[in-house]
């Protein structure tokens, strides 16, 4: 097989795993717009900061962002004992908001119209690493 293949360039890709912990939220109900105002304001915080953030931010997405991170904490703790993590050294690394799949609705108007409604999902993916 040829050095360039498609292939072979995503078996080298795939090979390399990234061992930091993380969660990830698929299909959440909110748009990536309403996710990322409150993702830019945890990004590179301490888990503790983070925490204290997200539970007095009035977002909606606040709500399901704080869940999503004590996953992650958690999945830290418990999935990787041999590197022996606790909450207090933890931060995030990396939090974005991917788009996902859009529901198409239809609202009636006057004079026989319709309007689209579009109701946008997303996926919410958090990595924490030690500090």
């Amino acid at each position: 097989m040829a050095k360039g293949h498609r292939s072979q360039i995503k078996q080298e890709r795939n090979a390399v795993k990234d061992t930091r912990p993380s969660a990830k939220l698929s299909f959440a109900r909110m748009s990536v717009t309403k996710a990322c105002f409150v993702l830019d304001a945890i990004r590179g915080k301490d888990v503790t900061t983070a925490l204290g953030i997200l539970s007095y931010n009035p977002r909606y997405a606040s709500k399901v962002i704080e869940k999503l991170l004590k996953s992650a904490i958690a999945n830290a703790e418990n999935n990787y004992p041999e590197e022996n993590y606790s909450a207090e050294e933890l931060y995030i690394a990396e939090c974005y908001a991917n788009k996902g799949p859009t529901m198409k609705r239809i609202q009636p108007r006057a004079q026989g119209r319709a309007y689209r409604i579009e109701k946008r999902m997303s996926h919410i993916t958090i990595v924490l690493d030690r500090k």
